[in-house]
């Protein structure tokens, strides 16, 4: 068949005015999300989001000078044909990795490979599978962080992967039982802000693109994209409505902690903000991200989040993926549509300058041109020869060499995991010692999934322990080490250990457990994404329980055996209820999503290799209610798109428990030890800083880095071009217009968003100013110091806590805003610091827009938790 383009130019416009009401004039600052300046949270649910454009031209600052020159030079050369290259995914399925971009070959450039994931390097062999991001969070360490990020960039880049999809900051995890929340950190922006700060600094370090990821809002699975769901039939994305203060105080600030740590490459998400679709929504991409933010970087679409053309294109989307509008669909809102607009001048040339100088900046600000290596594995095979294009099953050809990326990862990786397991309980029979006379092991979570550790698709099931989630953010195993499989390592000669890990099995356990002077119990509770359904789950948990009968296995062990230890490897927060407070369960951990070292890592704990140091970075409630909202499970407005009105404000997690007055089963931030800490000697020193200014001025005039010819007969098909079915190339079918845009109302007038092709100077963002927003943000008016003791026989490493009351109604009791893991040997001190920037004690003002200091007492906290804060000092400013 003839390739032909679907323009979707008229209908993408329509789909523009439809989604962000009437043009904005791009002089004046917009009407933020809610519809006025002071919409409170409540009055959400004829939520809009406002329109802004033009959208904003890179310009080289914060640190982006170097490679924003060379991407310039880069783009000079290329044609029309080939920006549009750049910008447009291949398809799906069109090339090895889950998303590349075309090639230019006059100059020798391959494209780029956009691969998950957050965690490792999905669809490839001879990988590591790190812990996930909600795991690492636990550690609390920066250097963490960073060394996973370092690592698994060193990976990808060594498969030849150019853009990392992580880390994930989107969902925050506003509610626990959100299917994606393990991919993040914490529902706390501060931890997850400098987590995601250096992890995207580790992944770059490595000479890979750093894809920070979903924005923004994308809190649940169920309805997060247009689809048949069950028994529903269509329905539309759903919209998370949000007012503008929390938006910046909660949901935007780990993006922003992102984009200052250099981040080249944000994914836009598939659900609606405000009744207006993530990618194509200006004030999110052009008046936020870009302005106030000043993004460096390109944006990116999710697989399939892109649902116009010319639209998305005013609206500040750099790069669509995978290319196509479904997958494998053959259509494309860009290719040969993103050539016509660009011709015909719906679309100015500078748009597209900018979209690709964007993805070359990124590409240079990480080192690519020296780091790059030809991509050497297949994301749709594992053999060693197959189709260079797996969907149109043409070209074969050598597809994957299995290089072996890991190197001594496995070393990190074990560590990171011994030092995010957060220990909960503990009654004084941890650590074991290894002399137990009779070691019980129960649980299916204890042993290997029948079907082998990569044996369920994406990891789609929960059979044997669990150590990653489901869906894109997961990797592949190359081997997981069990728990039981360590224990039995860990045991001498003549001990007795033995195991049932059948759940079901109550009549063998309740047996066994009788026998042992030590029960260890393990159990999960598993989520994932949305298009795999786990037990009922459909990406979402549909309640907090622990799965495979968990609780029946406890109360069945417990019931039998006075020394019994529960270890949980689960996707966040479960209910507890039935057993923490068990006397015969003597001790409880929380090891998270562990990665391929699970067993190993778990037994470094449990026999005292390491210390427990690992805080929690959520909380654990009594039940699911305790949280706020709950997550929107069936269609709320008919075929339309769901409300989802983000109501409680900045109060999630254990904001909303301190304000409620609710006390957590454990808080946010807790975690015993083997040895005990005190907190004295707080001291707080005001640093001097100058006011906050305010952003003013105007920018440059768009760069104009090409003039293409306007001539359809200059794009039309090369004669020795071979046609791949279902790739996307920018070439036109025909010298006629209409003809190729395969658009009916093809010509006909349309109204172009105000200001949306505007390329002479814009006015600056007064919140804006440097990647992350305005330089003063960052400017220090407090250090903070506090002596920490170990009180205990054994060395320890405690996360020393900062917290600071604001003081305003609508504050939290007491809101996180630094931290830090301290090494102290047993009877010895050391001194805890900590700066207090600017942003830490500000709050963001919906009237003028910017961040202002609030005229309230303000009060800074230091202790072992949230709730555990034995040292404070008002601020005096």
């Amino acid at each position: 068949m003839l390739w032909r383009a679907q323009a979707f130019l008229a209908s993408g416009l329509a789909a523009a005015a439809a989604a962000q009401s009437t043009a904005y004039p791009n002089n004046t600052t917009p009407t933020p999300p809610g519809g006025n300046n002071t919409t409170p949270p409540s009055e959400l649910k004829d939520a809009f989001s406002p329109p802004f454009y033009p959208s904003p031209w890179m310009d080289g600052s914060g640190g982006w000078e170097s490679a924003y020159q060379k991407a310039q030079a880069f783009v000079r050369q290329l044609t029309l044909l080939e920006k549009v290259n750049l910008t447009t995914g291949v398809g799906w399925e069109g090339e090895a990795c889950v998303g590349n971009v075309g090639s230019v070959p006059r100059l020798g450039f391959a494209g780029l490979c956009m691969q998950d994931s957050p965690l490792g390097i999905r669809f490839a062999d001879y990988v590591s599978a790190f812990p996930a991001g909600g795991t690492i969070a636990a550690s609390w360490d920066r250097g963490a962080f960073y060394q996973r990020g370092y690592q698994m960039g060193l990976e990808h880049r060594g498969k030849g992967v150019d853009v990392q999809l992580g880390p994930v900051v989107g969902p925050i995890g506003r509610n626990p039982k959100g299917g994606r929340n393990w991919e993040g950190f914490s529902p706390d922006p501060v931890l997850s802000g400098i987590a995601v700060a250096a992890t995207v600094k580790g992944i770059q370090d490595a000479g890979v693109i750093a894809c920070t990821k979903h924005y923004i809002l994308n809190e649940q699975e169920h309805f997060r994209q247009p689809g048949n769901f069950e028994d529903f039939g269509f329905v539309d994305a759903i919209s998370s409505n949000i007012d503008d203060k929390t938006l910046h105080e909660l949901y935007l600030w780990p993006f922003a902690d992102a984009v200052r740590a250099g981040t080249g490459s944000i994914m836009c998400s598939y659900n609606k903000v405000n009744n207006s679709q993530a990618c194509q929504n200006s004030y999110l991409q052009n008046y936020i991200l870009k302005g106030e933010l000043g993004f460096q970087g390109f944006i990116m679409s999710d697989w399939d989040a892109q649902h116009s053309g010319v639209a998305s294109s005013f609206a500040g989307l750099d790069m669509s993926m995978p290319g196509d509008t479904d997958f494998d669909s053959t259509y494309s809102f860009w290719g040969p549509n993103l050539t016509l607009s660009i011709i015909n001048g719906t679309v100015p040339e500078w748009r597209l300058d900018d979209m690709v100088t964007r993805i070359m900046a990124a590409y240079y600000f990480v080192g690519r041109d020296t780091a790059r290596v030809p991509v050497n594995f297949n994301s749709w095979s594992l053999d060693t020869y197959g189709y260079q294009h797996a969907f149109a099953q043409v070209g074969y050809t050598l597809i994957n060499q299995h290089v072996d990326v890991r190197d001594e990862h496995a070393l990190s990786i074990r560590s990171a995991a011994a030092r995010s397991t957060v220990l909960l309980k503990n009654s004084g029979v941890l650590p074991l010692n290894g002399r137990e006379k009779f070691t019980a092991v129960f649980g299916d979570d204890a042993t290997e999934n029948p079907y082998g550790p990569n044996g369920c698709p994406d990891h789609g099931c929960d059979n044997g322990t669990l150590a990653m989630g489901w869906g894109s953010g997961t990797a592949f195993y190359a081997y997981l080490v069990t728990p039981l499989e360590a224990i039995k390592n860990e045991l001498p000669l003549g001990r007795v250990v033995q195991s049932v890990t059948d759940n079901y099995a109550y009549s063998q356990i309740s047996a066994l457990a009788k026998q042992a002077s030590v029960s260890l119990v393990f159990v999960n509770a598993d989520s994932g994404e949305g298009y795999i359904t786990v037990d009922g789950n459909a990406g979402d948990r549909n309640n907090m329980s622990l799965w495979q009968d968990g609780d029946a296995l406890i109360r069945n062990v417990s019931g039998n055996c006075n020394n019994t230890i529960v270890v949980i490897h689960s996707v966040g927060p479960v209910e507890l209820g039935s057993f923490y407070q068990n006397k015969n369960v003597t001790a409880i951990l929380w090891a998270g999503l562990p990665g391929e070292q699970s067993g190993n890592s778990i037994a470094d704990v449990l026999y005292g290799r390491v210390n427990p140091g690992g805080k929690l970075p959520f909380t654990f409630g009594a039940e699911a209610s305790q949280y706020g909202p709950d997550l929107i499970y069936k269609p709320t407005n008919g075929h339309d798109s769901p409300q989802d009105n983000f109501e409680e404000g900045v109060f999630i997690d254990y904001r909303a428990f301190d304000k409620n007055n609710i006390d957590p089963i454990y808080e946010f931030g807790f975690g015993l030890s083997y040895t005990t800490f005190e907190y004295s000697n707080l001291v707080v020193t005001n640093v001097p800083a100058g006011p906050y200014t305010p952003t003013t001025g105007k920018t440059q005039a768009a760069p104009v880095l090409g003039n293409s010819s306007t001539d359809p007969a200059d794009y039309q098909w090369p004669a020795n071009l071979t046609y791949v079915n279902a790739y996307i190339y920018p070439y036109l079918n025909s010298t006629d217009p209409r003809e190729a845009s395969d658009d009916r109302e093809y010509g006909a007038e349309v109204t172009l968003p105000e200001g949306a092709t505007d390329g002479s100077p814009q006015p600056r963002i007064a919140a804006g100013g440097a990647p992350g927003g305005n330089p003063a943000l960052w400017d220090v008016l407090f250090t903070v110091s506090a002596t920490i003791t170990n009180n205990g026989t054994v060395a320890g490493e405690e996360v020393a806590q900062l917290y600071i009351s604001l003081g305003g109604d609508d504050d939290p009791v007491v809101a996180l805003r630094n931290f830090d893991r301290l090494s102290i040997q047993p009877g010895q001190s050391t001194t805890f610091t900590a700066d207090i920037t600017r942003r830490d004690v500000s709050n963001w003002d919906t009237t003028t827009q910017n961040w202002v200091i609030a005229n309230t007492t303000k009060t800074v906290y230091v202790g072992a938790s949230s709730r555990k804060l034995p040292l404070s000092a008002v601020l005096t400013f």
